[in-house]
């Protein structure tokens, strides 16, 4: 991969929080906050009302049942904008009824969207199978970033970006996820970890392929960034799950920043419990941005 180009500044003027009203979408509404109050931006509070399974199409009129699901929905909308947090920074609220994997790309591009912030309930393995994930339905088909804030992310009373850790996969497209991190690094003052996590090395040929691989993520590294930045590269041996949670703890990073790829089949994929990004988001110990490649 060659050298990445210049580092510009993030632009986040739109930060969208979907909300089920739940208390893992309550909890990311502080982290949400945080970079709005950083960045000038304007929070879109939505939620949208499940379509029921035996309408055919959304757009039909309204029964009794559902505007009454409408109006519970309304009130709860309206209860949850109003939580002190929003107090401080420019807010507003968007009530839709339609499946999220419609909603959320609609609201992306309609209000111009340029972070999703979400919790997540950090469902794995037979459960998550069952159930189906959320978020992973939205950070595998959103056109922008999203952070997610999973159940063993920290308090967020005192969350600053100090230390940033960005795993990358050198023999694919990381520039998006590097670029997104370094920028958030450059504004933040934070240090800037670069992980390549790479299995099933035997212990004698594992010096020179970290030579290898260090020298592979210094070039990744754009000249410009290296003026203000002194990032460090790791090298690990464990599967890149593990790896990265196992930096992450030991670093004690705020906040990871990794690529993840395009879900053709979001439905279905969002019911997978083994994809990386899945596996670190659910119980990685801080909030985690992914950027679609």
């Amino acid at each position: 991969m060659p050298t990445l180009r210049r580092v510009t500044r993030l632009s986040l003027k739109n930060i969208l929080v979907p909300t089920d009203f739940s208390v893992a979408s309550r909890a990311a509404l502080p982290f949400a906050t945080t970079l709005a109050a950083t960045y000038g931006s304007t929070i879109l509070v939505a939620h949208s009302i499940a379509p029921e399974p035996h309408r055919q199409v959304v757009a039909d009129p309204l029964s009794a049942e559902d505007d009454r699901r409408w109006q519970d929905a309304s009130r709860k909308l309206l209860e949850f904008a109003q939580d002190p947090l929003l107090s401080n920074v420019p807010s507003r609220t968007s009530l839709n009824c339609g499946d999220l994997a419609t909603v959320i790309p609609a609201l992306v591009d309609e209000q111009h969207v340029d972070l999703i912030v979400l919790g997540t309930h950090g469902r794995r393995g037979v459960s998550k199978m069952i159930l189906g994930s959320s978020a992973e339905s939205i950070y595998r088909t959103a056109t922008c970033p999203v952070l997610t804030v999973g159940p063993a992310s920290p308090k967020p009373d005192d969350w600053k970006l100090r230390r940033i850790l960005c795993p990358v996969d050198s023999t694919k497209n990381s520039e998006p996820a590097l670029l997104y991190a370094l920028s958030l690094a450059e504004e933040n003052e934070a240090e800037f970890i670069v992980l390549e996590a790479v299995p099933l090395v035997p212990w004698q040929h594992r010096s020179s392929v970290e030579r290898t691989t260090r020298c592979t993520l210094e070039r990744l590294i754009p000249e410009d960034a290296k003026d203000w930045c002194m990032p460090q590269y790791v090298v690990r041996w464990e599967h890149p799950a593990e790896a990265i949670l196992n930096e992450a703890r030991e670093r004690e990073v705020d906040l990871i920043v990794m690529s993840v790829r395009r879900s053709r089949a979001a439905s279905w994929s969002a019911h997978l419990p083994w994809p990386v990004a899945s596996e670190v988001v659910s119980r990685a110990p801080c909030p985690v941005i992914t950027v679609r490649v």
